[in-house]
């Protein structure tokens, strides 16, 4: 295989063909005659054909000359737009963002993320990948995305690093006419009777319920899955059977009454959210400013308020 062509005799032959001249094409070039001389000889040889024909103190294009200084400009310009791109990327607001997040994420969190990020890169491209959270550790590790606002990792001090945002709590979700509701508590015997509205059964969450459940010796035989969180609570809302969903999903239709939240059990059910990358990536300016306001959105949302005891 022959070594890649010499960028800098492109250049002495495209400005040796653009000016005629190896005086003025060296002034052009900042060069001296010999050293033009030499690129150009240097590339012939290198090519293996004559480029130029010297005509007294004119330099005129040989046929392969013609045609190799059609490549030389196209291999020209490319370089420039490469550098130019560079360039581009490294000014204020340039650059791209490519996020993944759940939906739930993207629903409740991001707008507010993204509407702050705009004003400071208004130039950014920005780009998002919804899906679960398996998905998204996939997309990391595949290079596809940057940043993922995800469920902690269940594996840390692996492949990802991890900034954490906020916890949350799952709890019962229930319709306010739900016997649940009406009696203001969940009987530990009537949990594996009812019809349990959950998450995507791939899904970390789902896991984390079951996991719950099995500890306490309750098996989750009679459920429903669904891939999303705002189906869940349309479903118990007309009473189909109880879901489990973190408050803050819900929030508006607690405080209208229309959905009522009880405790899964004694012990709670914590999830930790951040955003998560590979580890030793150095983040970009841009991306440490989207992860700060990830931070400020969550507080300015009550979300990384400490969880009540009760």
């Amino acid at each position: 295989m022959k070594p890649t062509l010499d960028s800098r005799q492109l250049l002495a032959f495209a400005a040796l063909a653009r000016r005629g001249s190896f005086t003025i094409a060296a002034k052009d070039l900042f060069l001296t005659q010999s050293a033009v001389s030499h690129a150009i000889k240097a590339l012939e040889d290198d090519v293996g054909a004559r480029l130029l024909d010297r005509i007294g103190r004119r330099v005129l294009l040989t046929q392969a000359g013609e045609q190799f200084l059609r490549h030389t400009e196209k291999i020209l310009r490319e370089m420039e737009a490469a550098r130019a791109g560079l360039e581009t990327l490294t000014k204020w607001g340039h650059g791209r963002l490519r996020v993944g997040a759940s939906t739930t994420a993207c629903q409740h969190i991001l707008p507010t993320v993204l509407r702050e990020f705009r004003q400071s890169y208004p130039k950014c491209v920005i780009r998002i990948e919804p899906g679960d959270n398996a998905q998204q550790l996939e997309l990391l590790r595949g290079g596809q995305v940057d940043l993922a606002v995800v469920l902690e990792p269940p594996s840390q001090g692996g492949e990802f690093a991890f900034v954490p945002l906020f916890q949350d709590e799952l709890r019962f979700i229930v319709a306010p006419l739900h016997p649940w509701a009406r009696a203001g508590r969940v009987p530990r015997e009537a949990i594996e009777g009812e019809t349990l509205v959950l998450y995507n059964k791939t899904s970390q969450t789902f896991r984390l319920v079951n996991d719950y459940f099995r500890a306490d010796k309750i098996t989750l035989s009679n459920f429903i899955e669904l891939g999303s969180m705002e189906a869940i609570k349309e479903l118990v809302k007309i009473g189909i059977g109880a879901g489990v969903l973190a408050p803050w999903i819900a929030r508006a239709e607690l405080e209208s009454g229309s959905l009522v939240s009880l405790p899964l059990g004694p012990r709670k059910l914590r999830r930790s959210w951040g955003v998560a990358h590979l580890k030793g990536r150095r983040l970009a300016l841009a991306e440490e400013t989207f992860v700060g306001l990830c931070g400020s959105v969550s507080e300015s949302l009550g979300l990384n308020a400490p969880l009540s005891a009760a």
